[in-house]
């Protein structure tokens, strides 16, 4: 579900057109700026403007549930696309600002929330990835842990609405995305790492093996390239990446 919801808000942050959506795809009409973004047309769209025609984006059909038998491109954690994805929030939308749309005829106060979403990386024998939506208000501390998934039924926009004000944070944005960082850190401690353990395993059988048929001498050129190979193939490693983040400002108990 909440890779579901961060590709509708990216998508329609985007401004693309939604065509048609189910629990396994989705089917989106791409912008043309989002066009030459994912879909790698370049010679396309030289010779669009070289002859001053109108150029024709494409739509994109996301496949996400690996179950379903449709056509598309199947999406998930990993895939190229995704990681495409999350590869353009880094470089051009690291950080937003946003509030809620409400209609009101009232002096109405909006609360501030740090939001950051990321993907814990690990990295071994074998990998995976979690992505997770972390919302932490900074006036009173209260933490969600599905923030993109409460947020979804929520209007948002660029700009405060009228008879809107903010509140002043009480806790420091670098605060925030310290309490957020110990959070991941508690949920990392409390997992069975027995991944790690048989990824040390192999790399130690593989390592032992190679001791074998080439011998540990230091100053082998082929037995040390072949070690550090081993140690980059093996080693455990978890890594937390930040995919955007911002403050969004919502009225007391909108979530």
């Amino acid at each position: 579900m909440e890779l579901t919801n961060l590709l509708e808000r990216y998508f329609t942050a985007h401004h693309c057109t939604e065509i048609d959506k189910t629990d396994e795809f989705m089917k989106v009409q791409l912008t043309e700026e989002l066009d030459k973004t994912l879909m790698n047309r370049p010679f396309y769209w030289h010779y669009v403007k070289s002859t001053g025609a109108e150029g024709k984006p494409m739509t994109l059909t996301l496949i996400t549930d690996h179950r379903s038998k449709g056509k598309g491109e199947l999406i998930h954690f990993g895939s190229p696309r995704l990681q495409q994805i999350f590869s353009n929030l880094r470089k051009n939308e690291r950080f937003t600002r946003q509030f809620q749309h409400v209609e009101t005829n009232i002096n109405t106060p909006l609360y501030p929330w740090l939001l950051v979403n990321f993907k814990l990386s690990y990295e071994g024998k074998q990998m995976r990835e979690e992505m997770f939506s972390i919302g932490l208000q900074l006036v009173n501390g209260t933490m969600k842990t599905d923030m993109m998934e409460l947020l979804e039924p929520l209007r948002l926009s660029l700009s405060i609405g009228d008879l809107c004000h903010t509140i002043t944070p009480l806790i420091r944005i670098e605060n925030g995305f310290a309490r957020i960082e110990k959070l991941m850190q508690s949920y990392i401690d409390s997992q069975n790492h027995e991944w790690a353990n048989q990824s040390l395993r192999t790399m130690k059988e593989e390592q032992d093996l190679l001791n074998h048929f080439i011998g540990s001498e230091e100053n082998n050129e082929v037995f040390n390239k072949e070690t550090e190979g081993i140690r980059k193939r093996y080693e455990p490693k978890i890594y937390m990446h930040i995919i955007n983040s911002g403050i969004i400002h919502l009225q007391n108990n909108a979530i």
